[in-house]
């Protein structure tokens, strides 16, 4: 397993935020953690990154101990409120996350990728403060797609995207996967999670309701789709 998640608990003010979630990400699978605004994605993926402490629990990168820094050599994270630093200009900030990343790409392969995700290389040039939220956005996005990592983390990835933003990254995404790269992402966008996921997780309540895959949950649930299954499932966990 790439991520193992086991019985973990977070708290926050003694409020249970994680309730002995368990979770298990395969190598080259793309997985997708959904769940309402509030229902502790964010938290799950912070703790996984060791971002925050768990309270219990164990939880595995790699095979490592996620408080071993070199169990996230391999990772690139995309937070769900990326906010580059605001002095850099666009350009200074891939360069740099590439020094980070310790991936040397040549112009030509970063221009591609603007390119692919329709990111004006006019822009780059620009503060990254100037930038509107959907432009940031696509930067935070290139970065982790030159990071050259086998293990992307995207909180919300799509977020603040517009229509045709959302299916050249996916464009990309799937190159990706042809690529063996691990893909864990979180989203209340549950169509693209049917789209997307090979393998899907249901957070509600600071619990997993449902782990598996979305065929096994349309089937589970009842559900024509996702959106139909997702609800029948909070829903019937509730009463």
């Amino acid at each position: 397993m790439i991520i193992s998640c086991q019985q973990v608990v977070k708290k926050y003010s003694g409020k249970v935020v994680l309730d002995k979630v368990d979770l298990q990400v395969k190598q080259g699978e793309f997985f997708g953690l959904v769940g309402m605004n509030g229902s502790g994605k964010s938290t799950l993926i912070k703790s996984i990154l060791d971002l925050v402490a768990i309270d219990a629990g164990d939880i595995k990168i790699h095979s490592l101990s996620h408080r071993k820094v070199n169990s996230r050599e391999n990772v690139a994270y995309l937070p769900d409120r990326f906010s580059p630093p605001a002095h850099l200009t666009g350009q200074n900030f891939i360069q740099y996350m590439m020094k980070l990343h310790g991936n040397d790409c040549s112009q030509n392969k970063i221009d591609n990728t603007l390119d692919e995700l329709d990111l004006d290389k006019a822009v780059m040039q620009e503060s990254v403060n100037k930038l509107s939220k959907g432009m940031t956005q696509k930067l935070g996005l290139a970065s982790c797609l030159l990071s050259g990592k086998t293990l992307l983390i995207l909180d919300e990835p799509m977020s603040g995207l517009d229509p045709r933003a959302r299916v050249l990254f996916k464009k990309q995404l799937r190159q990706l996967k042809q690529r063996g790269v691990t893909v864990f992402f979180s989203s209340h966008v549950l169509a693209d999670v049917e789209e997307m996921a090979d393998t899907m997780a249901v957070l509600h309540n600071s619990k997993i309701y449902f782990s598996g895959t979305p065929e096994a949950f349309k089937l589970q649930y009842n559900g024509a789709n996702v959106e139909q299954a997702y609800m029948s499932c909070i829903e019937k966990k509730v009463g």
